[in-house]
């Protein structure tokens, strides 16, 4: 692939856009083309294009393209991909001085840090460039769209992180033009602004506006696109309206104690409905390393997880600190991390969302509402919150199917006659190993009581309460 941007001097912006087009060259192919992905008609979730739903299971590896060879790449995705990720949220122009210090061959992104000069040669497996279009294909290989940031936000809004600010209007226009060009013919993209930065002032909001229309013109308006924004803030504060906002993102942060359905109830209950989910929640630390200031362990992304699902997202993002830094030995660990990546692959919380995942796809997906007023009894709060979702229509009877998730053991009574018919079928579903135990068929008495099966300090549970005619499979499984 021939892609030689370092020709691109012309001061005028018109000019620079139409080089980069006709200099970009080919457009990067994913070796395993995925189906696109497209909002669902209600507004409240991501399928793809025969309309099977697509359940965001994703995972923060920040530094994926700036730090891991491609040997450790390789690692770390087919351990996603085994694990049941759907994608995997990077960033172009990284965080941890990604403008100047080379990936793991030597090479940096741009020349001279000018947006509008992409750090390319001639012939495959020699820049920078080349070495991301070896990931996004990796990932595709395995079924995973990459959540593709072009850049970090302290790249265009100094807050902290290393810098320094390049972007402007005009530049990031261009920047966005030639990205979106170069993989305009690969399916596995997600386009994520932003970077964890707030938008400010007018300036920061027209380099976020220039770079969607830039990544539009490049890719034809293939791939959906979203923002990811500072901590305990979500995109819709700034873009909900925005025609290119195809769902929204939050980030509820990194507190022990943080209760995400809040954000995820505020954006579900936005008009026009757009889908939402957590993009960035507490990260999990390795047991053995967990500190007392920041101690978040499987049960908080556990938690974290049901409660933003069963509040209305479409999916969810898991992380730990050892893996968005992609720390190893001999590099200098942020947020007290003490553990290498590679030994953080199988911390319990990223290997039990999938029983989240399977969970949600054993049951009809689309029609999926959250209801709190399934619960009759005094509503529980903060950390023991009793979430609720279900199928079917806000204020009708007409669901199929309950589930209630217990934060811990805590006994509840719940409104059955949401499911209009006479006799149901319980289980109870174990979050921490995918297992579902019978509790069997029952009248359905409209008002009934509730409570988990064990009662063990860190033991949380999946109350489903099904339609008996309904014959659906057991929880996490499908027919």
């Amino acid at each position: 692939m021939k892609r030689n941007a370092r020709q691109l001097t012309l001061p005028n912006p018109t000019i620079v856009f139409l080089a980069v087009v006709l200099i970009a060259g080919p457009a990067v192919t994913v070796s395993a083309d995925l189906p696109g992905l497209r909002v669902s008609e209600n507004g409240r979730f991501l399928v793809q294009e025969d309309g099977t739903p697509f359940f965001w299971l994703g995972d923060t590896a920040w530094e994926l393209f700036h730090r891991l060879n491609r040997e450790e790449a390789d690692r770390y995705l087919e351990d996603r991909a085994a694990k049941g990720f759907t994608v995997i949220q990077a960033v172009a122009l990284a965080e941890l001085d990604g403008l100047h210090t080379p990936n793991a061959y030597g090479h940096r992104p741009l020349l001279d840090n000018d947006p509008t000069k992409p750090d390319v040669k001639d012939g495959p497996n020699n820049d920078y460039w080349d070495h991301v279009d070896y990931i996004v294909n990796k990932a595709g290989s395995l079924g995973m769209i990459i959540g593709f940031l072009p850049t970090w936000g302290d790249k265009w809004n100094k807050k902290w992180g290393v810098g320094p600010e390049i972007f402007t209007p005009e530049n990031a226009e261009v920047f966005g033009r030639w990205l979106g060009q170069r993989y305009k013919d690969t399916s596995n993209i997600i386009w994520i602004l932003g970077g964890d930065r707030p938008i400010e002032t007018e300036a920061h909001q027209e380099i976020i506006q220039a770079m969607v229309r830039g990544l539009a013109k490049g890719d034809g308006g293939r791939h959906l696109m979203t923002f990811h924004p500072v901590g305990g803030q979500t995109s819709s504060t700034w873009f909900h309206k925005a025609d290119w906002l195809a769902f929204n993102m939050l980030q509820s942060g990194h507190n022990p104690q943080s209760t995400n359905y809040v954000p995820v109830e505020r954006d579900y209950a936005l008009e026009p409905p757009k889908p939402t989910l957590d993009g960035e929640p507490a990260y999990e630390y390795p047991p053995d390393a967990m500190p007392a200031k920041r101690p978040v362990g499987a049960s908080q992304v556990r938690r974290n997880a049901y409660w933003a699902v069963f509040a209305g997202a479409f999916g969810h993002t898991y992380g730990t600190h050892p893996i968005w830094q992609m720390y190893d030995e001999g590099r200098r660990p942020l947020w007290d991390v003490v553990t290498p990546w590679h030994q953080a692959l199988d911390l319990p919380g990223a290997a039990q969302l999938i029983h989240l995942k399977r969970l949600m796809l054993s049951r009809p997906f689309l029609t999926r509402i959250p209801d709190q007023g399934v619960i009759v009894s005094e509503p529980s709060k903060g950390i023991d919150r009793v979430q609720v979702t279900r199928d079917g229509r806000q204020g009708q009877d007409d669901a199929t199917y309950i589930l209630a998730y217990f934060p811990r053991h805590q006994r509840v009574t719940l409104n059955t006659g949401q499911i209009a018919s006479k006799n149901l079928r319980g289980w109870w579903y174990n979050p921490r190993t995918g297992e579902a135990t019978l509790i069997g068929k029952m009248t359905n008495e409209k008002t009934m009581q509730f409570e988990p099966p064990t009662n063990v300090e860190g033991e949380d549970w999946v109350l489903v309460l099904d339609d008996a005619a309904k014959n659906y499979p057991a929880p996490g499984t499908r027919k």
